[in-house]
């Protein structure tokens, strides 16, 4: 039974956050915006579902909350630390980094999430990855070691990837 809806609504929980982010969006909640949403919801999701990588076999989601609550802390913090930075230290004393972070992740998505929450936080951006995807090539702001910094990334996010997709 599963699959018989899986033509129509190849991501279930996409089209119902389409529809409900569509809903939002609008200026006020009328029937029409609603069923518009919902027509979005099932056409985008459906009409992309070729080019979706598969689902990932393992994957924890309550983890993945806690991972989010601490991503969403550390945009906070860096952006107090940023604008720190910006307003007391003169571009001369700036010490901005390249940083190659080997990875121990392989699955595509985690890899993913670890570059965009690199690249979220403010100060750092996650540039490139390796051809094998073995590292990510990461841009640093400020910092005084940049060992500090790949081995904060490893403990602090990729370690905590490795339990949400293992």
């Amino acid at each position: 039974m599963a699959k018989a809806y899986r033509w129509l609504l190849p991501h279930p929980l996409l089209t119902i956050l389409l529809a409900v982010v569509w809903t939002l969006l609008q200026n006020e909640i009328s029937a029409g915006m609603v069923v518009f949403g919902i027509i979005l919801g099932i056409i985008i999701p459906w009409g992309t579902a070729a080019w979706w990588p598969d689902t990932p076999q393992a994957f924890h989601p309550t983890r993945l909350i806690r991972y989010i609550l601490i991503v969403l802390w550390d945009i906070m913090v860096a952006n107090v630390e940023v604008a720190w930075i910006v307003l007391t230290k003169p571009n001369a004393k700036l010490r901005p980094a390249w940083i190659v972070v080997p990875l121990d992740l392989r699955q595509p998505e985690a890899i993913t999430m670890l570059a965009g929450t690199i690249t979220l936080t403010p100060g750092t951006v996650s540039a490139d990855l390796s051809d094998e995807g073995h590292s990510l090539l990461v841009h640093v702001l400020h910092t005084e070691d940049p060992e500090a910094v790949r081995d904060d990334i490893k403990h602090r996010y990729e370690r905590r990837l490795k339990e949400i997709f293992a």
